[in-house]
């Protein structure tokens, strides 16, 4: 196996550069552009590939412009073995400042690739299909399904990525694997509740305001309790190795008309994390009541809640012991360090996966934390030999779970 991935490491390198060119921000999340690149990549290498472009409606309706899923499907001896998706997301969140290379020009300075999204996701983007390029031309009893599964809203919560090719059963996998990094396989991690929170009061001139009802004076109170919250959850620590404490951030707040106004609306958006041993309704629910709480009791003041997004937690199901195994052997014989499982403190788009009973780890390439990768931050980069080694056990591992 190792022969056939170095045979074709060059052109692996080059493959995930020509995606970093194409950017793929989200936001605004206008994602066919990049699908039509990868899907063009992916055809020069032999593969057919399928596109399933999601109804616009439901597109814009999560808060994005265009998506199209790809599959590529690759059946093995008889076919009847297990079925795997290997799953990828090309969104990207926006490059912000600060770089010191062009996000979107894939430069390779001291070994590594630099560009917004080259460790978060687009390297298994290459890692999972040239894993599947040296499996077809090793020759190995091999029987089952590998199916690549290239989606397009990560960012924005993966709704009408594989929720979507899920909920309309255009794929029915056996087990799953979902893009992380190297040195790690992930098992579970955080969930996510973001939450709207309004304000209104009643606006008045700034000569008078006890004459109006002053929304942002009301808000005080529930961002004290809010945040009083936040250091409280402190003490509770999830039992799942690298998970650590829930977390309550304030991460928008606006309102106000002019300087010379009492403001009559005030609106924050909250993002709670969950630990895997909470439930997101219920978290919901206690949140809403704290807020509600706190609010003061004022005529004339209203406070509305709106859930904007919850992501549940990943949790291990049964069979993930299987995919941890198979994935560990090689890991930590590519690799040279022991490779085992744990979780981490965000979300993704594998819980997917799990909600619908799919047994599902996070392994890709990448190095031991996303802040090495500068993940999500200016300079994000992926070294080459990270690719090259995830690469290597990503196909060791396939080759193990469908041996006929």
């Amino acid at each position: 196996m190792k022969s056939l991935i170095d045979a074709a490491f060059d052109d692996e390198v080059a493959f995930l550069q020509e995606l970093v060119r194409v950017p793929s921000d989200n936001p605004p999340g206008d994602c066919d552009p990049h699908a039509e690149k990868a899907a063009e990549l992916l055809e020069e290498m032999g593969f057919t590939v399928e596109r399933h472009p999601v109804p616009e409606p439901f597109v814009i309706q999560n808060g994005m412009k265009s998506v199209t899923n790809l599959i590529v499907r690759q059946s093995f001896g008889e076919g009847t073995g297990p079925v795997i998706a290997l799953n990828a997301h090309g969104d990207v969140v926006p490059p912000g400042e600060g770089w010191t290379a062009d996000p979107y020009g894939a430069e390779i300075r001291n070994g590594a690739i630099y560009g917004r999204g080259v460790a978060v996701s687009k390297s298994d983007f290459a890692t999972y299909a040239f894993a599947l390029k040296a499996l077809m031309a090793s020759d190995l009893p091999l029987n089952g399904t590998i199916e690549l599964h290239l989606t397009y809203d990560e960012e924005a919560g993966g709704f009408v990525g594989p929720k979507w090719l899920l909920e309309h059963e255009l794929s029915k996998p056996d087990y799953a694997f979902s893009a992380g990094f190297s040195y790690a396989i992930t098992t579970a991690h955080n969930g996510c509740l973001h939450l709207e929170v309004v304000v209104r009061g009643q606006q008045a001139h700034a000569a008078m305001p006890e004459s109006g009802v002053d929304a942002l004076e009301a808000a005080t109170p529930i961002l004290a309790a809010l945040y009083a919250e936040r250091h409280r959850l402190n003490v509770t620590v999830s039992g799942q190795k690298g998970i650590g404490s829930p977390k309550l951030t304030v991460g928008l707040i606006s309102g106000g008309i002019n300087t010379n106004v009492v403001p009559d609306r005030v609106v924050m958006r909250l993002d709670r994390r969950l630990i895997p041993e909470e439930n997101g309704a219920e978290v919901e629910t206690a949140l809403i009541n704290l807020i509600e709480t706190a609010a003061p009791k004022i005529e004339g003041l209203e406070v509305e809640c709106r859930r904007i997004m919850l992501a549940e937690p990943l949790r291990p199901i049964e069979g993930v012991d299987k995919l941890v195994a198979a994935v560990a052997k090689h890991a930590t014989d590519v690799l040279g360090v022991e490779v085992g499982p744990t979780g981490v403190p965000l979300y993704t788009d594998a819980r997917h996966y799990a909600a619908a009973g799919i047994p599902t780890i996070l392994y890709g390439a990448g190095p031991r934390s996303i802040l090495e990768a500068n993940a999500h931050s200016a300079d994000e980069h992926l070294e080459i030999s990270d690719l090259r080694a995830a690469t290597e056990v990503v196909a060791l591992a396939l080759a193990d779970l469908l041996k006929a």
